[in-house]
Formats: structure tokens, C-alpha cells, sequence
């Protein structure tokens, strides 16, 4: 792909920040794959509090890499995370810090690999880059990677953010809703029991503690007895008026003997 289509596509990418954060790093990865040069494959992960929180990655084998390394708790992706730093494995053959590492890469057809990191609001973003020819993937020599992690790294700050901004709406929401119904309750048991506001409060809490459930909860359900009360009535009077008419819709007429 030409790179003037990069900016196109980082466009596209931080634009992912509400379609969640799995399909944002699978995007991520597809696009480190396409654009990287001599890139065959990438694997995006979270990284949080020593594991992988949230993963992708263009292929399979890939994906196996990075859950051995996580089962023997050492491999480059983990030293990036944990050091915060970049991480080249420029040929497997003279690998010498990972061994099982570089074994089961090679085993896939895995010849180097780079491992960028990014920090991230809580934890870090790890972007892998795999090639099947060695000393082709050098995190110090690769603009294109870096700039891809440094995306990547934006799109889950922001995708972290409007997460929280949500999470924060939706509170409000619920807390407007809980308020709505208490008053609604609040209203019923003034009417019902002949008490201000702040005893029909009192009743309301003193059940919430008895029965051990929410305010809101209590609430609920005394506004459900009312309406379910209501309708009862309703359809009773409806029934006697009905009754009450002859054929036609008719008052029926009762004559005297």
C-alpha cells in the first residue's frame, strides 16, 4: 500500500474508538501487517498488571507465541511490557535470551520480530511485528512501526476515555431514574398514609433495612402495587357500567311487577 494511504488509514483507526476495544486491535494489527515493510504478521495486546487483558493478532501461530510466552512468564513481548521499552529479536536462529521462545517461532515459520509498547491510561499497548526473513524488523529503523504503535496508542487512550465518559452517562441516567421513582413512591405512600414527604422517606428506608434491598428497589415495587392497584380498579368499574347496560350499549330498564 502506498504510504501517502497511511494518514487515511490512522484516520480510520483512531475513528474505531466506539466499536470496542478487541475490534480496534484486530484493525490495528490487520493494518501494522498491510503497512509495515517485510512485516508478515502482528499481534496487538493490552498489557495490564502483569497479563494480557485484551488481544489480536493476524494469524493464529501468532497467537500461540504470545500465550507461550505467557505460560512460561518470560519472551520479548512481556520484557517490552514490563520494561516499557522496545524489543528486537532480529534472527531466532542466534536468539539467545528467549530459546523456547525462538524454537516455537521458528517451528511457525517466524524468522524475526519486534515488539513496540506504548503506555496507555492503565497498563500499555504492545504491538508485535513478525517476518519470515531474518534482520528485516528493527524497532530503531522502522518509522512506519513506530508510528503505527503510537496510533494504536491514542486510539485505546481516547477508546479509554469515552469509555469512562459512557460509564459516567450511564450513572446520571440511572441515578435520574432511581430519583424519578423514590418521588414517584414518595408521592403514593403521602396520599395512602396521610404523611409528609420525609416520613414517606422513613417508611421507604425503615423497609429497605428490614428486607435488606435498595431504596430504589422498595420504591419500584410500591409503585408497581399502585399501578397494578389502579388497573384493577379500572377494569371493575368498567365491568359494572357494562353490566349495567342492556343490548346496544343501552341502560337496561328494570320494569316493576
Amino acid at each position: 500500500m502506498p504510504i501517502e494511504y497511511l494518514a487515511d488509514e490512522a484516520a480510520e483507526l483512531l475513528s474505531l474508538t466506539k466499536a470496542g476495544e478487541a475490534r480496534s486491535l484486530s484493525r490495528l494489527a490487520e493494518l501494522a501487517a498491510w503497512q509495515v515493510p517485510a512485516c508478515a504478521g502482528a499481534h496487538a495486546a493490552v498489557w495490564y498488571d502483569g497479563e494480557i487483558v485484551s488481544a489480536a493478532a493476524t494469524h493464529p501461530d501468532l497467537a500461540e507465541l504470545a500465550d507461550l510466552e505467557l505460560a512460561r512468564g518470560r519472551g520479548p513481548l512481556i520484557a517490552a511490557a514490563a520494561e516499557s521499552i522496545p524489543v528486537s529479536c532480529p534472527d531466532m536462529l542466534d536468539e539467545t535470551r528467549w530459546p523456547e521462545y525462538a524454537e516455537a517461532a521458528l517451528r511457525r515459520g517466524v524468522r524475526c520480530s519486534v515488539h513496540l509498547v506504548r503506555a496507555l491510561p492503565h497498563g500499555a499497548l504492545v504491538l508485535s511485528l513478525f517476518g519470515v526473513r531474518p534482520r528485516v524488523l528493527d524497532a530503531e529503523t522502522n518509522p512506519m512501526a513506530d508510528t503505527l504503535a503510537a496510533f494504536g496508542g491514542a486510539m485505546l487512550a481516547n477508546a479509554t476515555a469515552y469509555g469512562q465518559a459512557q460509564r459516567t452517562a450511564s450513572q446520571l441516567k440511572d441515578a435520574v431514574v432511581a430519583r424519578s421513582v423514590v418521588d414517584q413512591a414518595k408521592g403514593i405512600l403521602m396520599h395512602a398514609l396521610g404523611c409528609d414527604a420525609d416520613d414517606a422517606l422513613t417508611h421507604l428506608r425503615q423497609e429497605s433495612q428490614r428486607r435488606h434491598v435498595k431504596v430504589t428497589e422498595v420504591a419500584a415495587e410500591v409503585v408497581a402495587g399502585a399501578i397494578s392497584i389502579k388497573g384493577a380498579t379500572s377494569a371493575k368499574t368498567a365491568g359494572s357500567a357494562k353490566g349495567a347496560k342492556g343490548a346496544g350499549g343501552r341502560p337496561r330498564v328494570v320494569r316493576p311487577k
